[in-house]
């Protein structure tokens, strides 16, 4: 059973693992299982409507298991408001095309439970990175999102009790942006769970299939 790697800037795959690379509308190969959105860092307002559109199109391959990641961050350059106009653009993709949507969020967390409770979307959204409280997890769980943890889930204590009362029907495991290796994230929340590596695998597969198999 492989290792799911729900979202990393690099190219994982292999016969022991399944990881989902981000990708962007200025990406090339989409040859991979691949995710693809416009990060709100770089929004860039004269080329949204285009990149939107070449977004539709990537979303009809087989190999797009995701839209994303999107979302909202307050510590942008990129004016909130539009910020929040581009999301709703992806929001609507993922409903349309049936895909979950991978979610970057910085100092937005308020307004993403807002826009969960306002649209009541029907496909799931994966939080990804997640380092934040035991209070806004339980807020985000509550409203039907998934937590992916990373490498923050290493060294950070806080975090590790945070994914320590995280049900395990509510979590992923990615490696983003670092070089660390996904296997190395899943023995250190094993770990923390206190089961096997295999069981965390086929709790994980099962969160996949519920999301990403429909």
């Amino acid at each position: 059973m492989k290792f799911i790697d729900i979202h990393t800037h690099n190219n994982t795959n292999s016969d022991s693992v399944l990881s989902i690379i981000n990708s962007y509308p200025t990406s090339i190969n989409f040859s991979l299982p691949f995710s693809i959105g416009i990060h709100p860092w770089y929004i860039k307002e004269e080329t949204i409507n285009e990149e939107v559109l070449f977004i539709k199109e990537k979303l009809l391959l087989k190999e797009c298991y995701a839209i994303g990641e999107c979302g909202l961050d307050k510590l942008s350059d990129v004016d909130y408001a539009i910020q929040l106009a581009v999301f709703r653009k992806h929001i609507k993709l993922s409903e349309a095309h049936k895909k979950p949507l991978i979610v970057h969020c910085v100092k937005s967390f308020q307004d993403i439970l807002r826009l969960k409770k306002e649209l009541r979307p029907i496909r799931k959204w994966i939080i990804h990175g997640f380092h934040k409280n035991e209070q806004i997890a339980s807020d985000l769980i509550k409203n039907g999102c998934f937590l992916s943890f990373g490498k923050s889930l290493i060294t950070s204590t806080k975090l590790q009790e945070v994914f320590f009362k995280t049900p395990l029907n509510k979590i992923f495991l990615e490696t983003d942006d670092s070089l660390i290796d996904i296997a190395t994230i899943y023995q250190k929340a094993s770990i923390l769970k206190n089961i096997t590596i295999n069981e965390l695998k086929i709790n994980i597969h099962q969160n996949f299939n519920n999301i990403f198999i429909t």
